[in-house]
């Protein structure tokens, strides 16, 4: 019988001192099965790579400090076993520095650059782990055949091609993966966006068929309003993989879209847990599939300030015709396009206000100028299967008081756009009615 596997994926939050690897260390101790870990560089690495990335001329001391910065954490490192990979990562940044004093846009050298967090970070984790008892070792995401689907940057990894080369072999014991890169499909090593690391989890936990990955994390669950808006509440107990991803393309924090797709098609769960809370035996918040209970909203998503562009056409082969490239050119000056609503001569997207130029400029080398009305706020009512506001969840004349006008309704979400700019009234007014678990 197959042994349990848990993939645990540690971000940089749960990777501020020693104490938090002391804890990572408790918690793989007292979990049954297997544990496959995947980290993020510890806190604060990323952003000083970064800065190096621009500056290499003055990163003269940034491979001494990173030495000592993670050496305090790991004593001992540079006498063990792992002693050759850790001086071979210092030594591929001090090259990666002099690769791009000499030409600042090599985006190989600034990706191998920035990678090296994720590479000393597996190295400090899998040397703690081990110096406790633990059969721990560090594993490059690229060594084991996790592929990415592009180049340089990506936004997703490319599971297909991964289940057909991955080294199983090094997922013996307890592996400790680095997070956020892998192979691209040149070759080379490419990285992934925002959220990267949440994915390669999500990513290793389909490729192994693991039994649960969890997201450790310094926040208690994925709360039904995102904490920015000063409304306290407590956390969601169950999200359906749809719900969450809905919840995640507009304001969660907690949460990217691409971490739930790897875990959607085969239903493994999802949970987030806080790495300095009690260790319990249930998550406070879990994701898995799409479930039909009573319909009712069980989060608030919202994006402030956005503008609706509007067009009618004469032609509906010039409508699906352009339409097409415009989608094109958003991508491309990567705007993301939060709705788009598509009739017979009449298309309509809705964007972030700070998009709203290039946007306009884009929309009107395809079409004639646009109508455009700016919005408060995009906001989605998170459920499975809700039903029209009118009907049930909001009266016309709360509609009405709130200034709000209905978008779309989907499977997981009701869209809608406030005309208010006062957001957190509406979603105070629209949490108390809608009853989400505000903390009193």
């Amino acid at each position: 019988m197959r042994e349990h596997v848990t993939v645990h994926k540690f971000g940089g939050s749960c990777l501020r001192d020693i104490s938090d690897l002391n804890r990572i260390t408790e918690v793989i101790q007292n979990w049954s099965g297997q544990s496959i870990l995947v980290v993020s560089a510890l806190w604060g690495t990323t952003d000083r790579l970064m800065r190096a990335s621009q500056e290499p001329r003055y990163a003269s001391r940034l491979v001494s400090d990173l030495s000592r910065q993670h050496l305090r954490f790991a004593p001992g490192l540079i006498d063990g076993p792992s002693a050759g990979l850790f001086t071979q990562v210092l030594q591929g940044i001090e090259q990666s520095l002099v690769e791009l004093a000499r030409s600042p846009n090599n985006w190989i050298a600034t990706n191998r650059l920035l990678a090296a967090g994720e590479r000393l970070s597996a190295l400090v984790v899998a040397h703690h782990l081990y110096n406790s008892g633990i059969n721990a070792h560090p594993v490059g995401a690229e060594d084991i055949g996790l592929k990415l689907d592009g180049s340089n940057r990506a936004p997703t990894v490319d599971i297909v091609a991964s289940m057909n080369v991955l080294d199983r072999r090094a997922l013996t014991g307890t592996p400790v993966i680095t997070g956020w890169f892998g192979e691209g499909s040149d070759g080379e090593l490419a990285l992934l966006g925002r959220g990267g690391s949440d994915h390669t989890a999500t990513s290793i936990g389909r490729l192994v068929n693991a039994d649960k990955v969890i997201l450790w994390k310094d926040v208690d669950g994925v709360m039904p309003l995102n904490p920015r808006w000063g409304i306290e509440c407590k956390p969601v107990a169950y999200l359906g993989y749809g719900e969450a991803m809905e919840l995640a393309r507009l304001d969660t924090p907690v949460l990217h879209p691409a971490t739930v797709e790897p875990l959607r098609e085969v239903g493994i769960p999802l949970e987030i847990r806080d790495l300095r809370g009690p260790l319990r035996a249930e998550a406070s918040t879990i994701i898995g599939p799409d479930l039909l209970h009573s319909p009712h909203v069980k989060a608030i998503g919202c994006l402030p300030s956005v503008a609706r562009l509007t067009i009618t056409t004469s032609s509906l082969e010039l409508q699906s015709q352009q339409l097409g490239r415009v989608l094109l050119d958003f991508a491309e000056a990567e705007i993301p396009c939060w709705s788009l609503s598509s009739q017979p001569r009449e298309i309509s997207w809705v964007v972030s206000q700070h998009d709203l130029p290039k946007a306009l400029e884009l929309v009107t080398l395809r079409f004639e100028e646009p109508q455009v009305n700016e919005y408060g706020a995009l906001v989605s009512l998170v459920g499975n299967k809700l039903p029209q506001p009118s009907e049930s969840l909001l009266s016309s004349k709360m509609i009405e008081d709130l200034d709000i006008e209905l978008l779309s309704n989907t499977d997981h979400a009701i869209r809608l756009l406030s005309v208010s700019h006062d957001v957190h009234r509406l979603l105070k007014t629209l949490s108390k009615t809608l009853e989400l678990s505000i903390r009193n």
